[in-house]
């Protein structure tokens, strides 16, 4: 029985590291279309699920556009050095105001890391539509040292349901304005001209 299950692991193992160098030797084609052959290593091996996993291998990295779907997302990247923001820009939203602390505009809170830096940065806003975001669109920070720290939206919620998403040792954003908050991660850097 134990070396039933060996064979059973390698074997799935082996059909998902073929279905990935497939994908990555196809990506950007069309996926084709699927045949009763497909389906029949994974009913000889008693593996439930198949379908839901090949989809999401099929659609990996892929940024499917319509009603129900998804962004694929975007991966996290190590926290930066801690730096005094510049400028709050969403590219979605036309927002490119200055980040102050005295709350004109918009205002990162002094008593949260810098945004960019290992923990959770807050902003707060008013009147930005940020419920308006959607998951996958990005935030972007302008830094004192040239860079700009690019987050990515991973939930747009009411005011207050904030504690979900927050991972520690990341360098993450949540922006707050009015009802809406907004928590994002960050997934990239580029220096400013």
């Amino acid at each position: 029985m134990a070396r039933a299950k060996v064979v059973v692991g390698v074997l799935t193992v082996a059909l998902l590291c073929g279905g990935v160098g497939m994908l990555r030797g196809t990506e950007g084609a069309r996926p084709s279309a699927a045949t009763a052959a497909d389906a029949l290593p994974s009913r000889a091996l008693g593996l439930s699920g198949h379908r839901r996993l090949v989809s999401q291998l099929e659609h990996a990295g892929h940024q499917a556009s319509g009603k129900g779907t998804r962004p694929a997302r975007a991966a996290a990247l190590a926290p930066l050095r801690a730096v005094r923001p510049l400028r709050l820009h969403i590219p979605s939203l036309g927002v490119d105001v200055p980040l102050t602390d005295d709350g004109e505009e918009a205002a990162w809170d002094t008593d949260s890391p810098a945004p960019g830096s290992a923990g959770i940065s807050v902003i707060t806003a008013d009147d930005l539509r940020l419920a308006e975001l959607r998951r996958g669109l990005t935030v972007e920070i302008a830094r004192a040292d040239h860079r700009i720290a690019v987050f990515t939206v991973d939930r747009v919620s009411p005011a207050g349901v904030t504690r979900r998403g927050q991972r520690a040792g990341r360098a993450q954003l949540r922006l707050i304005s009015g009802e809406t908050t907004v928590l994002a991660r960050l997934t990239g850097t580029r220096r400013t001209r």
